[in-house]
């Protein structure tokens, strides 16, 4: 129907549906159905276009039918909430990026959040007779420099010790179930953030990162295996202290095994302390291999 209706701007746009919400991690349930669900699609078209036809484009869209199969569509603006619908293709990724261009530097592409780069990369496009988003979305999918992937990778082995394999046990000795939780959380977002890296893809926002992380082929179920084992710990019960510890340092083993296969590190001991300075070490930039080894 756009095609009929829009055949000057559909000839040089793209459709798809890629950004926000569980539907686009193609992890969409019955409780996400309580919001922003339906039939719906985006729509990307050429920047000065999009703002000289905008008029003519939202005219076709409210052509579209209103329910699908039954379902109704969000594809009415008062359903969109900016996540389908028309866009500015520019606009699109400059929302994420934060930048009117692809990164560049390492401190552009650290300057992105990462669940960002998974939102503007994940998804399906359906067509592109433009080829200008495509063309945008590969160079963002080819990841990071490897630079950046290795600073990250130094990061988060200091944040897995430091939170997972020193503090969680010494919280549980002390009793304090408060401060074990917490150091559980800050272990598994990090072990999270590793798996996603150690294969090459962006970490989705938290609440989707466990998921996602059980499809990676690179230490994915193990990840999610130890995050449910803690996840189960009573934080108030100390006979729980050696299953919790324990579990923590069979991932880190792993871990360190992976940061051997990809020769980012040449450690045997799993103590993730010692070998994020020595991953970061590898960091051919001067300025990046500077910097604190527990930040990004």
């Amino acid at each position: 129907m756009l095609k009929e209706l829009l055949p000057d701007i559909m000839s040089c746009s793209a459709a798809g549906l890629v950004g926000e919400g569980s539907e686009c991690l193609g992890l969409d349930d019955e409780i996400s159905r309580d919001h922003d669900w339906g039939p719906a699609f985006c729509l990307w078209i050429p920047d000065e276009l999009f703002h000289t036809e905008i008029d003519r484009i939202e005219h076709a869209m409210e052509a579209l039918p209103p329910s699908f199969q039954g379902h109704p569509s969000r594809m009415r603006r008062e359903k969109r909430i900016g996540r389908t619908g028309p866009f500015p293709l520019r606009g699109f990724y400059r929302r994420f990026l934060g930048l009117d261009h692809l990164p560049v530097t390492w401190r552009e592409w650290m300057s992105i959040p990462e669940y960002h780069l998974c939102s503007c990369t994940n998804g399906a496009v359906f067509l592109d007779t433009g080829g200008e988003f495509s063309e945008v979305r590969k160079k963002l999918l080819d990841y990071y420099p490897e630079d950046v992937r290795r600073k990250k990778i130094a990061a988060r082995c200091m944040i897995m010790a430091q939170a997972g394999q020193y503090n969680l046990p010494r919280c549980l000795q002390r009793g304090n179930a408060t401060a074990a939780m917490l150091a559980a959380a800050r272990f598994s977002e990090a072990a999270l953030s590793m798996a996603f890296l150690l294969n090459r893809r962006y970490m989705p926002f938290y609440k989707w990162a466990g998921r996602m992380a059980e499809t990676l082929p690179i230490l994915g179920q193990s990840t999610v295996s130890t995050l449910n084992t803690l996840a189960g710990t009573p934080w108030s019960s100390l006979n729980m202290e050696m299953e919790a510890a324990q579990a923590v340092e069979e991932l880190c083993t792993l871990v360190i095994e992976e940061l051997r296969r990809q020769e980012l590190c040449d450690m045997r001991d799993n103590w993730l302390w010692a070998a994020g300075p020595v991953v970061q070490m590898g960091v051919s930039d001067p300025e990046i291999r500077s910097r604190n080894v527990m930040e990004d």
